[in-house]
């Protein structure tokens, strides 16, 4: 047995330990809430259970579409479709994306996170996330409360904001627009 072995396991332990740290600091915050003031905990962990059957389901499909986009999309194939000089297509393609996705936007933060490690421009990022205050199964309501004009006009003025609001902050972290220099005819 050498001198090391016991600071090893120790290094071990504590490299299993860490991802448990903050759950088991929240653990025994509500362990010492139970003891302080039982209703007022009880009624606190009925609030977080609600918050978390609401996130559930979204942030389960964003770590499955992960792992499917991590599975079946490589990184040149995400990069000639959300890349630098994709045109118009993609453009199109993250602008739907941003308004059919449902759910908490920061359950959809890993996936972006993982887009743009296998190549997705800072444009088309910015572009899916303006373009979701656009929600097709809320378009009735906003029509019966406001009328046709106002929601056509609304909805027409949220997508072009999202692209300006895209193009910002393309140029603000790169230098250069993301989808300039591709084919806009496709």
């Amino acid at each position: 047995m050498n001198k090391y072995s016991g600071s090893s396991i120790l290094f071990r332990f504590g490299s299993f330990l860490k991802p448990w740290l903050f759950p088991l600091a929240i653990a025994a915050l509500y362990g010492f809430g139970l003891l302080l003031a039982p209703a007022a905990t009880d009624r606190a962990l009925h609030i977080s259970g609600l918050m978390f059957h609401q996130i559930a389901l979204p942030l389960c499909l964003a770590l499955i579409i992960m792992v499917l986009f991590n599975r079946f999309l490589s990184s040149a194939t995400v990069t000639s479709f959300l890349g630098r000089k994709s045109g118009l297509k993609s453009i199109c393609f993250s602008s739907l994306a941003g308004i059919l996705s449902m759910g908490p936007i920061y359950a959809w933060y890993p996936l972006f996170k993982s887009l743009k490690e296998k190549g997705a421009s800072d444009f088309h990022v910015a572009n899916f996330i303006a373009c979701r205050s656009v929600k097709p199964v809320l378009f009735p309501v906003l029509v019966a409360s406001f009328g046709w004009s106002f929601s056509a006009l609304f909805v027409l003025l949220s997508l072009l904001c999202a692209l300006i609001v895209a193009c910002i902050v393309s140029l603000a972290c790169s230098g250069s627009l993301g989808f300039v220099g591709g084919d806009v005819s496709d």
